[in-house]
């Protein structure tokens, strides 16, 4: 991802990072070998395990490499052909192995949504973070104030959205003696009911105006968040996208950004609307500092087979390309009580089913080891720790077989397991991915 913000591209990451190699591996990961227990991360990714015959139990969670690579690599190329700086979410996978992958294919930073998140990013080496809420816990800008302090090559921008915010902001980087401030935007408000953020432009001016009688916030620019708005459609979210962007240029005409700030941030971007933030980032009128027109999606690192797979503007714009679902959660049938029923011992504590149930894809037949369109079989629902399923007449499904299902949701696909193998197509695991939820 290059263009003319090249200068931030190779900056995303600063401080000791922890050797996640080094994790030894034992009965906290759930559907690793038991005989891997003691090894290390990185001399059982040596191993090269076949995930179906490397003594890996059931349920276990895999993500397919090529999926992985392929996604990252599309979304570098969209975001550069378009002009955009790239601060995927965090919260979707919580993975600094994912995050190191994503700043190694050319994004700016790292965006989180609570000081919980962005602390695992630092730990982890991630020196641009965007906060995507307001920040008014005492503690957490205690915290965030002592890695601005300690650190010049940071840097860190988060919502503002009320005028009391600021004022408890101020109060506790006052109280900690901060010396630096804490970067800022105005956050609009997604229609008038939409979740967080500011409903009007005169509000905006009201909060923007808290933030400049104060020493310890510095207004750098506008952002907001458009996959909570109410009936979106692709006219209502254009709407709202011009309305921020002419904030940020009114902002602008009015003297509000300071020169010292470098460059305005013009922020939104969710996995469903990226493309109208493309095109509407595109027509920013020249104002008089550069623009970081910073785009966020989070999702498309996995993609899935269900929410994102229906919703992704690749759907609208095919000659861009296409994501490729990349999570398949295998589990064992453990009962197969009647011609038309039959059980895997994999529930919710292993798959997301917030939006959608998972979606029988495959099966690994467990005499032969031949992998098989999952055909007539179809989940009817979870209980804990078994997924039900329906069979049709036919379907050649038998106790002992491996159900590949596909997954709906990455955000709680991935905080459901703590170390996911990344799998090749042939079935070797090449890595494995270490959440922090």
């Amino acid at each position: 991802m290059r263009n003319d913000r090249c200068s931030h591209c190779n900056a995303g990451r600063g401080g000791p990072v922890p050797d996640l190699a080094n994790e030894r591996v034992d009965h906290r990961f759930k559907g690793l070998p038991p005989d891997a227990e003691g090894l290390t991360v990185g001399e059982l990714a040596a191993q090269r395990r076949s995930l179906f015959t490397g003594g890996f139990t059931t349920p276990v969670l895999a993500l397919s490499a090529e999926s992985v690579e392929h996604n990252l690599r599309l979304l570098e190329v969209y975001a550069e052909r378009h002009g955009l700086a790239f601060a995927p979410h965090g919260k979707t996978s919580m993975a600094p192995r994912l995050f190191d992958r994503q700043l190694e294919h050319g994004a700016w930073g790292i965006t989180a949504a609570m000081p919980h998140q962005a602390r695992v990013y630092r730990v982890h080496g991630v020196s641009r973070i965007f906060l995507a809420n307001e920040l008014v816990d005492a503690v957490a800008l205690r915290w965030l104030a002592a890695e601005l302090d300690a650190d010049p090559d940071f840097r860190f921008v988060c919502y503002v959205d009320s005028v009391r915010g600021v004022e408890l902001m101020d109060e506790a980087l006052r109280a900690d003696g901060a010396a630096r401030p804490v970067d800022v935007v105005v956050e609009l408000a997604a229609g008038a009911t939409g979740r967080t953020g500011v409903r009007t432009e005169a509000e905006c001016a009201a909060v923007a105006d808290a933030v400049a009688a104060v020493p310890t916030l510095r207004l750098v620019g506008v952002a907001g968040y458009e996959g909570t708005m109410p009936d979106a459609d692709a006219d209502r979210v254009r709407e709202w996208l011009h309305r921020l962007v002419g904030l940020a240029a009114d902002f602008d005409k009015a003297g509000r950004f300071d020169p010292a700030i470098g460059e305005i941030v013009v922020s939104a971007g969710g996995s469903e609307w990226f493309d109208a933030v493309a095109d509407v980032f595109e027509e920013i009128p020249e104002l008089s500092l550069p623009v970081l027109k910073l785009l966020r999606s989070g999702a498309y690192v996995s993609h899935d087979d269900g929410q994102y797979r229906a919703r992704t503007p690749f759907n609208r714009i095919p000659e861009e390309g296409a994501l490729q679902p990349a999570f398949r959660l295998w589990s064992q049938v453990v009962s197969r009580p009647t011609p038309e029923q039959a059980f895997t011992n994999a529930g919710k504590r292993d798959a997301a089913h917030d939006l959608h149930l998972p979606e029988a894809q495959v099966v690994r037949d467990a005499r032969t080891g031949e992998v098989r369109a999952a055909e007539g079989v179809t989940v009817t629902g979870l209980s804990d720790q078994h997924a039900w399923l329906r069979t049709a007449p036919g379907a050649d499904v038998e106790v002992g077989d491996w159900v590949g299902m596909g997954l709906s949701h990455p955000c709680t696909s991935f905080d459901k397991w703590q170390l996911i193998p990344l799998v090749e197509a042939d079935g070797t695991v090449v890595d494995y991915i270490r959440t922090y939820f």
